[in-house]
């Protein structure tokens, strides 16, 4: 029977090893098992992240604790044969934890077979992503209504609706209020981020910190501040001193 692609479950983070070590072991026993193993997946996607203010392209698995593998597993369609050896060599790679769906008893034997993949699924799966030589995408999408706060560039601080999206490049279109009018601005991804419409206790929260601001700074500024005190000259001898309501000199 033709080879089927199945589901490993591993240990997250372990999935290039599990990898690794399949490819690497499979000629090692009695029974060389490395003509019954095809393909190896574990899908990646390239993405770019914000960091500081910049764009970062990075590699994730987009099924992070998965592994799927090309198995010449069973030897007829019903699934009754099955091959015992693949079976337990595969089980025993550190770092697999069962294949996906299936079921074992407490001495490690077989009480319900893994289903393999349907070819649809093997098609969504194998087709997304792109890799790690694939062309980077956006780490976050938006969409067409949506409100957005600008963190970045020259209408920071702006909250504006979100117009059309690229998601190819990354950038989007971005109604913003200025003076009472809508300008639609260009932004990329990395500049916005989605706007949640405060609570009301968020707003009394937020006003109550800006007058509490407020009466700081303006009673730092009054002590920092000159008294107010006016010096009155004495007068020179023989002159006279100054008349009343007239400026002394040294007044402040």
């Amino acid at each position: 029977m033709s080879k089927q692609w199945f589901i490993l479950s591993t240990m997250t983070g372990q999935e290039q090893k599990v990898q690794r070590l399949i490819r690497a072991k499979a000629s090692e026993g009695e029974i060389d098992l490395a003509p019954a193993i095809g393909g190896l997946e574990i899908p990646t996607q390239r993405v770019l992240v914000s960091r500081n203010g910049r764009q970062k392209a990075v590699t994730r698995k987009l099924f992070p604790g998965y592994v799927f593998a090309e198995l010449d597993l069973y030897k007829d369609v019903r699934r009754k044969q099955f091959n015992k050896e693949l079976w337990q060599f595969v089980n025993s790679i550190d770092g697999v934890i069962c294949f996906l769906g299936s079921e074992r008893n407490a001495r490690g034997e077989m009480v319900r077979p893994p289903i393999p993949m349907t070819d649809e699924e093997v098609a969504n799966v194998l087709s997304v992503g792109g890799g790690a030589e694939g062309k980077p995408r956006p780490n976050v999408t938006y969409q067409p209504g949506e409100q957005v706060k600008v963190v970045d560039g020259a209408f920071v601080g702006s909250v504006g609706t979100v117009a059309a999206v690229d998601d190819q490049h990354g950038r989007m279109t971005v109604n913003v209020s200025i003076f009472g009018s809508d300008v639609p601005v260009d932004v990329e991804y990395f500049q916005v981020e989605r706007y949640v419409e405060p609570t009301p206790e968020e707003k009394a929260a937020a006003d109550a910190a800006a007058v509490a601001a407020a009466d700081a700074a303006a009673a730092a500024f009054l002590e920092a501040a000159p008294t107010g005190r006016s010096q009155v000259a004495a007068p020179a001898e023989g002159g006279e001193a100054p008349a009343a309501g007239a400026p002394a000199f040294g007044a402040f």
